[in-house]
């Protein structure tokens, strides 16, 4: 009854005297257009924004968790709103704002809009805009108060300080104003601190997994506080999903474990969860994340590591500090004892990063497009005979295949000119030490007389390719092609 009845009032409180002012409520979240856009953030001092599309998968699976975070909030009487708008329709309002990609949330404070960079579940939407409309840690000045806190949050960290002004309360502080993403509360009451069992000066993350409740130790910094937050508030073994992705690659364990599994095949039961006590163990240092081969979304995340879903159940670890370098074990044998094996090796420092590549093509040289692989490349790029053109690309990349036709125009026109190769390399089946391809498609040109490597950054005509070419790569006043518009990039680290 109480929601129906935040929910009516909601609905009736933003209803303009005009027209075309008039606000629609859909599931609690207000929907915003050009007509009522200007009134409604000027009506209500926070307003959380999704900018989406309705064909946009991510704003799909956004829809639940945003419609659930509103209602919470109306239930709560919170003075903060969400709204939504379909860019589709509202192009002017998606232009104003500067929208480039689906879903784009920002928050406005007083008519001033910020970029949202929290989560995507309910919990985290809450968390973060209820951080950038109050004090950094809520003050908990009785049992109620905690216990309250504690039920209005999944996640939460509260610190105990029997003086609010000593040198570790101030430390808590600037770390709960810091993380966005986390609701941080703080308690001098003696009640509070005995009901929770705590220590003075002790940091609690409360959460409803695992062990329930993580206890900060070590010295209170900054650093460590923000890295208890960021590694505690996580299972111990992480599912990847639409809503996890941002906390397990904006987290700060970069080195992450990762298991690929299908749940229809029992395998989290079988190979998964009897790893619990080595994920407690190296979770300071290496981040269990699974991967289930059973959702289609994750076909990237399989080509990215040269698998494809009959390897299931296997594991690799990635550490994305290196340019995402990738391990993969020797065996594939899934047991407790070479699993923590591998993880020791490879923080020994004793892992050699694992390379894609594909067989070479007894063919690679017939046609005028020459095809490379990582190993023929270096005797074929960086032949000091010859200099070479080649395209890095991606089968699955529109641009790319746009350009086949005129890339086998440009090796026909040279396939007798001795100077130079026309080649080209799928760089999702085929990695290089040296050279690291973050976007599609890439080419560069390898020029034989210094051993130059010149990125090509003209347009991708015919024309502008024979210059290129015919001035050995040194064309003045060339313009740099507009990535997000010309280029489709590799997948992101939120994206495996």
């Amino acid at each position: 009854m109480k929601f129906l009845i935040c929910a009516l009032f909601l609905a009736a409180s933003y209803v303009a005297a005009s027209a075309e002012a008039e606000v629609k409520v859909e599931e609690g979240v207000l929907v915003a257009t050009v007509d009522n856009f200007k009134q409604l953030i000027a009506d209500n001092e926070f307003v959380l924004v999704e900018f989406y599309a309705p064909w946009c998968g991510h704003c799909k699976a956004l829809a639940p968790e945003y419609a659930k975070a509103a209602q919470q909030l109306a239930e709560k009487e919170s003075p903060i709103k969400l709204a939504k708008v379909d860019a589709t329709v509202e192009g002017e309002l998606a232009e104003q704002y500067a929208v480039r990609g689906y879903p784009t949330l920002k928050f406005f404070r007083s008519g001033n809009p910020v970029e949202y960079s929290g989560g995507r579940q309910a919990a985290d939407i809450i968390a973060w805009v209820t951080k950038k409309t109050g004090p950094p840690a809520k003050d908990l000045t009785s049992v109620a108060d905690a216990e309250q806190f504690l039920k209005d949050n999944e996640i939460a960290i509260i610190g105990f300080f029997k003086d609010l002004e000593s040198e570790e309360a101030k430390t808590f502080t600037k770390v709960a104003n810091a993380l966005d993403s986390f609701v941080f509360g703080v308690s001098s009451n003696a009640d509070v601190i005995a009901k929770y069992e705590a220590k003075d000066n002790g940091v609690v993350l409360f959460k409803p997994f695992d062990d329930k409740k993580s206890v900060f130790e070590g010295e209170l910094n900054e650093e460590s506080l923000k890295k208890f937050a960021q590694v505690q508030s996580l299972p111990l073994i992480v599912d990847f999903n639409h809503e996890s992705a941002s906390k397990i690659f904006g987290g700060s364990i970069k080195s992450h474990l990762l298991f690929f599994v299908s749940r229809e095949g029992g395998h989290i039961e079988k190979y998964v969860d009897p790893l619990k006590e080595i994920a407690k163990k190296y979770r300071d240092d290496i981040l269990f994340v699974t991967i289930s081969s059973d959702e289609e979304d994750h076909t990237r995340i399989f080509e990215f590591f040269g698998m494809n879903k009959e390897e299931v159940p296997t594991i690799r670890l990635i550490k994305l500090e290196e340019d995402m370098a990738k391990y993969k074990p020797e065996s594939n044998d899934l047991s407790a004892e070479t699993i923590e094996a591998f993880l020791k090796k490879f923080l020994d420092g004793k892992l050699k990063q694992h390379l894609l590549s594909q067989e070479l093509p007894e063919d690679w040289d017939k046609n005028p497009v020459k095809v490379l692989v990582s190993s023929n490349f270096e005797s074929v790029a960086l032949d000091k005979s010859k200099s070479v053109l080649v395209e890095f690309y991606a089968p699955w990349c529109g641009h790319c295949k746009q350009l086949a036709p005129i890339y086998d125009q440009l090796a026909e026109k040279y396939k007798d000119n001795e100077d130079i190769v026309i080649a080209k390399m799928d760089s999702t089946a085929n990695e290089l030490e040296s050279i690291k391809i973050s976007s599609f498609p890439t080419i560069k040109y390898f020029r034989k007389e210094d051993n130059k490597v010149i990125d090509f950054n003209l347009d991708r005509t015919l024309d502008d390719f024979v210059k290129f070419l015919d001035a050995n790569g040194e064309v003045a006043d060339s313009e740099p092609v507009e990535e997000t518009e010309e280029e489709e990039e590799a997948p992101k680290k939120d994206e495996l």
